[in-house]
């Protein structure tokens, strides 16, 4: 009899130690996920060096529980974003989504209405899923005109607003308007260099930072 007692004792002791584990076992990462065009994807730079990497490194440095799923593709529009995203969402269960796309609508000249219709679509989906959103802003070159250059850096504001998403209104924010900017840029002067990308995740992360509860 005591020797089933101890047995008994012991299981007991035992399951005491795994439940006592498994109660301080760090909670699951969540997931932030990047949906964006070349800035986001690393075009021509080294792997590992963009604002997308950096941030993740940033995470792991601060010990918080997320990972980073950067699903970013070179070249990509709104339309494509958008049409993406459901899978995406699916796949990933990210509690943060940052939209970082809009410039190439721009550059082949899409009608500002459907960056708009896209970028909200993408939020309402996003939010649905039960993501919290950051819309990450763009502008473009004064050559466009003034009217379209301040309709186009609207556009991102107005999405934000009306779906309650966080805004970083320019992702090249010291780095298209600093006093030399061409040093910051490749030499196609359209996508930043290594040397931009802390400062592209400078911009990002203040706002990026509320979302990460």
């Amino acid at each position: 009899m005591r020797r089933h007692f101890n047995v008994a004792c012991a299981a007991l002791a035992l399951w005491g130690i795994a439940g006592s584990a498994t109660a301080q076992s760090p909670a699951p990462a969540k997931t932030v996920l990047v949906v964006g065009d070349s800035l986001s994807a690393e075009y021509g730079l080294r792997r590992g060096s963009g604002w997308v990497a950096l941030l993740e490194q940033r995470l792991v440095e601060q010990k918080r529980p997320w990972r980073v799923v950067n699903a970013s593709i070179s070249g990509d529009t709104t339309s494509g974003g958008r049409s993406r995203l459901p899978a995406l969402l699916n796949q990933h269960k990210p509690a943060v989504v940052v939209i970082e796309l809009g410039g190439n609508d721009a550059l082949r000249g899409l009608p500002l209405e459907m960056t708009e219709q896209n970028l909200r679509a993408m939020a309402q989906a996003a939010r649905a899923a039960g993501a919290r959103v950051l819309v990450v802003g763009m502008q473009v070159p004064p050559n466009y005109g003034a009217a379209y250059t301040q309709r186009f850096a609207d556009t991102f504001a107005q999405v934000a607003r009306t779906e309650k998403a966080e805004l970083v209104p320019f992702l090249l924010k010291g780095v298209a308007d600093a006093a030399d900017p061409l040093a910051l840029f490749q030499n196609d002067r359209i996508h930043p260099n290594e040397q931009a990308q802390p400062t592209l995740l400078a911009n990002v992360w203040p706002n990026l930072q509320k979302l990460l509860k």
